[in-house]
């Protein structure tokens, strides 16, 4: 039978939603990339008697149990106080440990207090899994044959510092790791996760490597998987099928992996030895500030033009009064214009420009909340297209769509000849 971990994290705060679970994230993506199998995940507040239940419960389905989180000085840290009753040994002050935690404070300027003396007590029988970047240590622990226990704090940064640091390599040392497990995720926009599917449906019945789909933030995803005896196995497997994927996939196959659609548009502007300029409404800077969330984006992203008002559209970028008072700010024409506009006053390759509304109030029934218009405007003419996003998912979704679809559009247009497509006016 297949060894198995268990991931718990302990505190309050995480049951109540008030912190976000990230340790159990990494812990969960480091046990995939290890090859160790991990079919359960508790969260538990800082109640004795519930972490007792839980360890009782996890104890019996799983023999690596992974702790995060209740090992600090304050009365609500208590998990290795738990553990210990849990097994029926004593703590045991390590001397060690309190020289080290006084070590960290006299580097910081601080004296250590009484209730810092807590964390040196470990469960009887337990060794220490050192913690160098803070004051909380960790324990690997076998308290039973069956049964392999490591903690750590529950700040991130620490946790994760420990876990690459010492649990790595014991679990290595022990022959919990035998495979190697690998992953690449393809990103896909422009295309619905049951639209992705029906193209791709017959890979979701390999069985190793494994193809699976989910959808986030607007973009969908597959994500390809392959157990093997190594990484560079297990990317040879995967290759040759992530390739066939990215051709079914086409133009709506973005990247993979750390990929975003400021990074591929960026790399593509730059590859190309062009320049953009944004003009935005509905987003209000957002598109501008995924652009410049990449590093080096100064290259090719000259600046933008933020335009709410209709007199600003007017002075800055050039649009005609008429066509604003005729077809309205949420246009295509408008779009087509504020495009040209920024592109031509910014001097650049490229005008990108959106003009939608975002709501919550504002839209009509000949214009509803989610109607987005996109300008695209370059040496081969100017195009516009027009998306409705819908009003369930409020303001925030709406802009974060339509500065990604903007983007969406620029890439395309990018990875075609431009001076051979014809301007359009619809998607």
């Amino acid at each position: 039978m297949t060894r198995s971990a268990e991931i718990l994290c302990v505190g309050t705060e995480l049951l109540l939603g008030d912190i976000l679970n990230s340790n159990a994230q990494f812990l969960a993506q480091e046990l995939a990339r290890l090859g160790i199998a991990h079919y359960y995940q508790t969260v538990v507040g800082d109640n004795p008697d519930r972490i007792k239940q839980a360890v009782a419960i996890a104890s019996d389905r799983a023999e690596l149990l992974i702790f995060t989180g209740g090992l600090g000085p304050t009365p609500d840290d208590l998990t290795h106080s738990t553990l210990a009753d849990c097994f029926g040994v004593p703590l045991v002050e390590h001397p060690e440990i309190l020289a080290d935690i006084a070590e960290k404070f006299a580097q910081r300027g601080r004296v250590m207090t009484d209730n810092n003396r807590k964390q040196a007590l470990l469960p009887e029988g337990a060794a220490v899994l050192t913690n160098t970047a803070g004051s909380a240590p960790g324990v690997i622990w076998r308290p039973r044959p069956s049964i392999t226990i490591l903690t750590f704090p529950g700040v991130p940064v620490e946790m994760r510092q420990m876990w690459r640091e010492v649990a790595v390599p014991y679990l290595q040392s022990e022959g919990w790791v035998q495979k190697t497990l690998y992953s690449r995720t393809l990103k896909f926009w422009g295309i619905s996760e049951s639209g992705l599917a029906e193209k791709v449906g017959d890979w979701f019945e390999s069985q190793n490597p494994t193809v699976a789909p989910y959808a986030n933030n607007g973009e969908v995803k597959l994500r390809v998987a392959a157990l093997a005896d190594s990484e560079v196995a297990a990317r040879q497997m995967i290759d040759p099928i992530a390739k066939e994927l990215q051709r079914i996939g086409g133009l709506d196959c973005y990247g993979s992996d750390d990929d975003t659609l400021a990074i591929v548009v960026g790399h593509l502007l730059q590859t190309a030895g062009s320049t953009l300029a944004v003009a935005e409404s509905c987003t209000g800077g957002g598109l501008g500030a995924m652009l410049t969330a990449v590093a080096g984006s100064s290259q090719y992203f000259w600046g933008g033009i933020i335009s709410y008002d209709n007199s600003v559209k007017e002075r800055l970028l050039g649009v005609n009064s008429t066509d604003l008072a005729q077809a309205g700010a949420v246009s295509h024409v408008v779009a087509q214009q504020m495009a040209t506009g920024v592109r031509d006053r910014l001097n650049t390759d490229w005008g990108l420009s959106i003009t939608g509304i975002a709501g919550p109030e504002g839209g009509t029934a000949a214009k509803p909340v989610g109607l987005v218009y996109i300008g695209l405007a370059g040496a081969y003419g100017v195009q516009s297209f027009e998306h409705r996003f819908g009003a369930t998912r409020g303001r925030d979704w709406i802009r974060h769509l339509s500065a990604c679809t903007a983007l969406d559009h620029l890439r395309r247009q990018l990875l075609t000849n431009a001076d051979e497509v014809a301007p359009a006016r619809a998607d």
